[in-house]
């Protein structure tokens, strides 16, 4: 086999492959006993047919293609070899001449990954902001613990406040026009953690059970329905029920049932220490993050935009799934922010997300650093731990998705280049 190389523009090369008449020959009769073993052909047993007979039936051009499909990984896997190619893509067939006799010949690109020329990413000093506890966070705390261990009474002798939980029905309409899907009937709402538009939960405030009332809103500009957005609406409503929330007393008793505590002292400790905790992993998160961005901005790299696209295209697909996720549809965000804009937006972070990989990637093999079998074991159970599903069942579930396993590789190489960064720099908490 003869190949040669052309450099073409983005790092693209061509490669011209020569193989030799005998070989190509060598192709097309495996191929044309691998198709004669599937087609019937009276008179013959299944793969005894001789090739005039299965050319007669399949046809020439049929038998070439498979053999092509045979033949073309084992013929790229030793271009790429011969040539030192560090690809990102398969190669592709641009064209090729086979005739029986005859030398083949085939015309194919490959996309390679761009060089990488790393800066300076060992021994920096970067300044990063400390996080701050907020003053309010502890008592906060304390607060959501009592909440989660309240209980709540129906009360029919006042009005609503801020902080009961209502069952009601409500009907909304927009220019006299009933709102699609803006009703409900015995809809249960805590009035102090609403995620209705803004100011829908503060009008249900001192109000009375089964009487009917009207509240007005008006609908943000940005709200995800356009037909909407923007505009006021009434709201018919009518109070069912009024359940009060009862707050346990924060006391000895109270810490000893809500945890392994001797004393609410101990209780005040843990919430203290979880706070200290959450300052240390977001002090070292943002940390870590800044030393990352400042190696990639240390790193030049030429990316070609047949990559970004790729990886734009991946995004948009994720995309889709979180707005699934969120109850939105892929159109309903077209129609509100309009396809260039989320596209613009989505390749912005495709070209971010192709560089940091390619950073990686390459410190990863500047510093021999790889992934052992107990780095990927350790992903797979981290994943088992987040979805509560044993480590068996979770390798079954991931075996049915492609790609999926390289995924999880690539994370955890992400995690310990991440870990080398943090270990070979300093940090200026400020």
């Amino acid at each position: 086999m003869e190949t040669k190389i052309e450099k073409l523009p983005d790092n693209v090369v061509k490669v011209e492959i020569e193989i030799p008449a005998k070989d190509a020959v060598g192709y097309y009769n495996n191929a044309v006993k691998k198709l004669s073993e599937y087609v019937n052909i009276p008179g013959f047993r299944k793969g005894k047919a001789p090739r005039n007979i299965v050319e007669q039936h399949i046809g020439e051009e049929r038998i070439k293609h498979e053999a092509l499909e045979s033949a073309l990984p084992r013929i790229f896997q030793e271009v790429i070899k011969e040539n030192n190619f560090d690809i990102v893509t398969q190669p592709y067939v641009e064209s090729y001449d086979y005739k029986i006799g005859e030398d083949m010949k085939i015309t194919a690109k490959v996309e390679l990954r761009p060089e990488v020329k790393l800066g300076k990413y060992k021994d920096l000093t970067v300044d990063v902001e400390e996080y701050k506890i907020p003053d309010d966070a502890f008592d906060k705390s304390i607060e959501n613990i009592l909440n989660q261990a309240a209980t709540t009474v129906v009360v029919t002798d006042r009005n609503t406040c801020d902080k009961d939980t209502i069952v009601f029905d409500f009907e909304g309409f927009v220019d006299g026009e009933k709102i699609e899907h803006g009703d409900a009937k015995n809809y249960t709402l805590d009035l102090a953690n609403s995620s209705f538009i803004p100011g829908f939960a503060e009008q249900l405030v001192d109000k009375p059970l089964g009487k009917d009332f009207d509240i007005n809103v008006t609908f943000p500009k940005e709200y995800h329905e356009k037909k909407l957005a923007g505009k006021k609406a009434v709201f018919k409503c009518k109070i069912n029920e009024i359940k009060e929330k009862i707050l346990p007393e924060l006391n000895d008793e109270f810490a000893q049932k809500v945890g392994h505590f001797k004393n609410l002292d101990d209780l005040k400790a843990d919430v203290q220490k979880y706070l200290d905790t959450q300052k240390a992993d977001i002090d070292r998160t943002n940390s870590e993050k800044a030393i990352f961005e400042k190696v990639v901005e240390n790193a030049k790299v030429d990316i070609q935009q047949s990559m970004i696209d790729r990886e734009a295209d991946q995004l948009v697909d994720e995309y889709k799934q979180k707005l699934e996720m969120q109850g939105f549809t892929w159109e309903q965000a077209l129609e509100a922010q309009g396809y260039d804009e989320i596209m613009k937006s989505l390749r912005e972070d495709a070209a971010v997300r192709v560089k940091n990989s390619l950073v990686i990637d390459k410190i990863a093999k500047e510093e021999n650093i790889t992934v052992s079998q107990e780095d990927f074991g350790s992903k797979l159970a981290e994943l088992s731990r987040m979805y509560q599903i044993d480590t068996a069942t979770m390798i079954k579930q991931l075996s049915q998705t492609p790609g999926v396993f390289n995924a999880l590789s690539q994370q955890a190489l992400n995690d310990k280049v991440t870990q080398y960064l943090a270990e070979n720099n300093k940090v200026n908490l400020k």
